[in-house]
């Protein structure tokens, strides 16, 4: 073992907390500002990589066989060798999550969202969680931008939209069911019924030339649909009665 393997090693015994690094940028600033930063062990500024990987290996053998209090100790000290380590941030979230300890998955989640920078699919199950569990907190402003993104990441899956728009809806925010059908929309611009919805918010909401657009859309769509037809008919009728 070199010098600086052993003082590293030695400095993993010490439990010190400080911030990894801080986030950038939207939901990641948001969950990450909640919990100081993603408060985790770190000591000193050594990065030791090859040391991170053996106490990963570790953690995986930890969880493998069930222990995850054992696992958990692993990755954080994975962690603290190599504070980039996003396979090992994501572990330790997963682990935290299968023990529904989701306060304490959510900042990791959040940390390795940030650093990952192939769109795989633990990465987008990452955004896909974090989006759910925020709303789950009702951490909406945070929320919205994980649920956005994974729109993005998972166009063809619909049933999450009507999931996220309801969720914001039925809990007061109509302004933020809108902009997920509208990136319902952007997503999968063939989907009608994603233009009807969007139409319905707006024109619940008092925006009723927005809706329009929404509901001729609909019909564009889908010109053999009668309710299409009648919802664009019956908001120009009351556009020009006003």
């Amino acid at each position: 073992m070199t010098v600086q393997q052993a003082a590293c090693v030695a400095a993993l015994g010490v439990l010190m907390l400080s911030s990894l690094v801080s986030a950038q940028g939207g939901g990641v600033s948001a969950v990450l500002d909640r919990y100081n930063g993603l408060s985790l062990p770190r000591h000193e500024s050594v990065v030791d990589a090859s040391l991170a990987r053996r106490l990963f290996r570790r953690g995986n053998t930890f969880s493998s066989l069930g222990r995850h209090e054992e696992a958990i100790t692993e990755y954080r000290k994975a962690i603290s060798a190599d504070p980039s380590f996003a396979d090992a941030i994501r572990n330790l979230a997963n682990t935290y999550y299968f023990l529904q300890s989701y306060e304490e998955a959510k900042p990791l989640l959040a940390r390795y969202v940030e650093l990952e920078t192939q769109t795989t699919a633990p990465f987008i199950a990452a955004v896909q969680t974090l989006g759910e569990l925020e709303r789950e907190s009702r951490n909406y402003e945070s929320a919205i931008e994980y649920d956005e993104r994974a729109i993005e990441l998972v166009p063809d899956d619909d049933s999450q939209v009507h999931i996220m728009a309801n969720t914001y809806n039925n809990n007061g925010y109509p302004d933020l069911a809108i902009r997920i059908y509208k990136a319902g929309v952007r997503a999968m611009p063939d989907n009608a019924f994603f233009d009807r919805s969007l139409g319905r918010l707006l024109e619940q909401s008092g925006r009723l030339e927005e809706a329009l657009v929404a509901y001729r859309s609909a019909f564009r769509k889908d010109a053999d649909s009668d309710f299409y037809a009648d919802l664009v008919k019956n908001l120009e009728r009351r556009l020009d009665s006003q």
